[in-house]
């Protein structure tokens, strides 16, 4: 985790594609851990390919509020369309700080000026029953300086309940204009 007084090294490709990221953060004198570490992987060594793996330690003044966090993310590139997934999982002593997010999303290139994506999330949550689910769809024109976009979401199970009242959808409309 980077904050104050950390240090982060990024190493140059070890071989084609392949690299490696550290980072070091010590902690205050009441940290249950003296400091944080992590590490990560990046490999882009096929075209169109891009795979990262990353793990970092997450210490604080106590043991049940301490624990790490792991990274995961895929995206390949192939013409117009580009696939993405990703998973990061947050594992801490206490369940309600514990969870895992998993998504992914699907774009298409129409054309130079047009280009369509769909993205799927779901949170889950330890200790609780009922999982986050996001969905959405996203369409941009540009032409010129000029960008018409829109967005439309549905979420369901916000703060992992059920009911109607937790469920929600989002539209957005937006335009923007560069001189």
């Amino acid at each position: 985790g980077a904050g104050n007084n950390s240090f982060f090294y990024t190493s140059p490709d070890l071989m084609d594609g392949l690299n490696v990221t550290l980072s070091y953060n010590p902690q205050n004198g009441n940290a249950e851990a003296p400091s944080e570490t992590g590490y990560g992987i990046n490999y882009t060594g096929v075209e169109g390919l891009s795979v990262s793996y990353a793990t970092t330690d997450i210490e604080t003044n106590t043991a049940s509020t301490s624990g790490d966090n792991d990274v995961l993310k895929v995206s390949y590139v192939y013409g117009p369309v580009t696939a993405t997934y990703s998973n990061s999982e947050t594992d801490i002593e206490s369940d309600t700080s514990s969870g895992e997010t998993d998504s992914y999303a699907l774009s298409y290139t129409i054309s130079d000026e047009l280009s369509v994506t769909y993205g799927s999330e779901t949170h889950e949550e330890d200790g609780k029953a009922t999982d986050v689910e996001v969905d959405g769809f996203s369409v941009a024109y540009t032409t010129g300086g000029m960008t018409i976009s829109a967005v439309m979401q549905s979420a369901e199970n916000l703060n992992h309940e059920t009911g109607s009242q937790y469920d929600v959808d989002y539209w957005k409309l937006g335009a923007s204009f560069a001189f």
